[in-house]
C-alpha cells in the first residue's frame, strides 16, 4: 500500500529570493538603513546611559578604501555595537586626515601626467587643490563605509581641513606658548629630497642600496700618550657627503685599540710607508688588506679610554675646515665592521646629534631640502647629494676627489647594504638637521 509521506516532512520556510539579486536588494538595503536613521535613534536613547565614545583615528582622504581601512571599520563598529548592546550609550563620530603627504602625493602625481613642475605651482594654489582632493575622497570613502553597515554619525564627522579643527590644535599649541613649554631647536630626520618633507618612522622602507664606501684620515695633533700624535685615527662611511659636517670621531672606551705602522706597501696603494694609524685590533687585518698595506705592524696596544683627550685635524683642513675632531667615547661604537672608530656628523644622524649634543660640540647645517649643499659649505657649495629625482648626485664624487687630493684617503669601494627609502617615491633618503618645535 503507497503512502504519501510528503506531509511528514518537515522542510524550513524562509522569505528569501530563490536568487540573491544583489545589483538590486543592495540599493534597496541601503536606502532602508539610510530611511531607518538606526545611528541616531541608538544615540538617543543611549543619552541617559553610562557613555562609551570611541575616538576615530582617521584614514587619509586620499582614495577608495582597502582591507586595511575596512577592517579598521568594521573592527570599531564592532566594538561600539557590543557596547551598544552592554547597555551603553555610544557616541562615535567618525573623521578624516587632510592634511600631509599621501594627499600632496597624489596631487603631485596629476602634475607628473600632465608634464607640470610643481615647484611652479603657487603653494596657496597647491593647498586648494590638496584640499578639493581630500574633500572629493571624504564624500566617496563615507559611502563605502556606509555600504560596509558601519554605523556612526556619518553626517557630522571631523576633518582635519575645517577651520574649527585647525583653530583647535593652534589653541592648543598657544597654550605651551603661554606656560612656556615650547621652544624651537635643532634635530636630525629622515628626509626626502624627492617629496622635500620629513618623514614619520611608518613612511620609511628599507631597500638594497649600491653606495660608495671610504675609508678617511684624521692627523692626530694633541694626545695624552705623544707616541699618537702625527699618526691618524681612520674611519669607514657608506656616506661620504656627510665628511663636510663631520665634527667629532667616536671611539668605544672598553674596545681594544692599536698604534700600527705601514711598513710595506702592495701596488696601487694610496698610503704613504711609515704612515701610522689608530684602529680596533680585531679589525686591523681587514683594514690594512683593503688599503693594500703588505705589512702592517703592531707599535702598541691600549683600551679606547687611553684616547680620551685625543684632537685631531678634519682632513679639509686648509681649505675651510679649520676646527678641531674631538675623539669622543660613545656606546655604540662596535667592531662588527669598519675600524673600530665612527664618524661623527652631528646634523646628520640621531646617535651622531645626541653625543655632540653631549659633548657641546656644533651642530652644522649642511645640507637644504633640496639636497644641496648650503653655499656657507667650503669646497662643496652647490654639490647635490641626492636630485629632485631621488638620483644620486655630485657630492660623493666631489668628496672622495678632494680627499685624494689632500692625501686623507686611505681606500675606497662600493657596497650593497639595507638603506632606507620613502615609501611614495622609493627614493633613498638621507639625514639632515632641521628647526623643530
Amino acid at each position: 500500500m503507497e503512502q504519501d509521506l510528503k506531509n511528514s516532512v518537515f522542510l524550513p520556510k524562509t522569505n528569501f529570493p530563490l536568487r540573491a539579486g544583489l545589483a538590486q536588494k543592495e540599493p534597496e538595503t541601503l536606502a532602508f538603513w539610510n530611511n531607518l536613521n538606526l545611528y541616531n535613534k541608538i544615540y538617543k536613547k543611549g543619552k541617559n546611559k553610562k557613555r562609551f565614545i570611541l575616538h576615530d583615528g582617521p584614514p587619509y582622504a586620499n582614495g577608495h578604501i582597502h582591507l586595511g581601512t575596512a577592517t579598521n571599520k568594521i573592527l570599531k563598529d564592532i566594538v561600539n555595537k557590543c557596547y551598544t548592546m552592554l547597555g551603553y550609550g555610544i557616541h562615535y563620530v567618525p573623521g578624516w586626515d587632510c592634511h600631509g603627504l599621501p594627499i600632496e602625493w597624489k596631487i603631485e602625481e596629476q602634475y607628473r601626467e600632465k608634464g607640470k613642475d610643481k615647484d611652479a605651482v603657487p603653494v596657496l594654489q597647491f593647498r586648494q587643490e590638496c584640499r578639493e582632493f581630500a574633500a572629493k575622497w571624504v564624500d566617496i570613502q563615507r559611502e563605502e563605509f556606509k555600504r560596509l553597515g558601519v554605523l556612526g554619525d556619518w553626517q557630522n564627522p571631523y576633518l582635519t581641513m575645517t577651520n574649527d579643527a585647525e583653530a583647535i590644535i593652534a589653541g592648543e599649541i598657544f597654550k605651551f606658548l603661554k606656560n612656556g613649554g615650547l621652544y624651537r631647536g635643532l634635530r636630525p630626520v629622515m628626509w626626502s629630497v624627492v617629496e622635500k618633507t620629513a618623514l614619520a618612522d611608518a613612511e620609511i622602507e628599507y631597500h638594497d642600496h649600491k653606495s660608495n664606501t671610504i675609508w678617511v684620515k684624521f692627523p692626530i695633533h694633541t694626545a695624552k700618550d705623544a707616541a699618537l700624535v702625527g699618526a691618524s685615527c681612520v674611519i669607514w662611511t657608506t656616506t661620504p657627503w656627510t665628511i663636510p659636517g663631520n665634527r667629532a670621531i667616536a671611539y668605544g672606551a672598553e674596545l681594544d685599540y692599536g698604534l700600527y705602522v705601514a711598513e710595506e706597501l702592495a701596488e696601487e696603494s694610496h698610503v704613504q710607508q711609515g704612515e701610522k694609524f689608530i684602529l680596533a685590533t680585531d679589525l686591523a687585518a681587514e683594514v690594512g688588506e683593503r688599503a693594500k698595506i703588505a705589512k702592517l705592524t703592531l707599535l702598541k696596544s691600549f683600551k679606547g679610554s687611553h684616547l680620551q683627550g685625543t684632537i685631531c685635524s678634519h682632513p679639509f683642513k686648509g681649505e675651510g675646515y679649520e676646527f678641531d675632531v674631538p675623539a669622543l667615547a660613545a656606546e655604540f661604537v662596535t667592531v662588527e665592521t669598519g675600524t673600530g672608530l665612527v664618524h661623527i656628523a652631528p646634523g646628520h644622524g640621531l646617535d651622531d646629534f645626541l653625543l655632540g649634543k653631549e659633548n657641546q660640540i656644533e651642530i652644522p647645517q649642511t645640507v637644504g631640502p633640496d639636497g644641496i649643499y648650503y653655499q656657507h659649505v667650503p669646497l662643496f657649495a652647490g654639490k647635490t647629494v641626492y636630485t629632485a629625482e631621488g638620483k644620486q648626485g655630485d657630492a660623493d664624487p666631489s668628496v672622495i676627489h678632494w680627499l685624494q687630493e689632500k692625501k686623507m684617503l686611505l681606500t675606497k669601494g662600493r657596497i650593497t647594504h639595507s638603506y632606507p627609502h620613502s615609501w611614495r617615491s622609493k627614493a633613498p633618503l638621507i639625514y639632515r638637521t632641521t628647526a623643530q618645535w
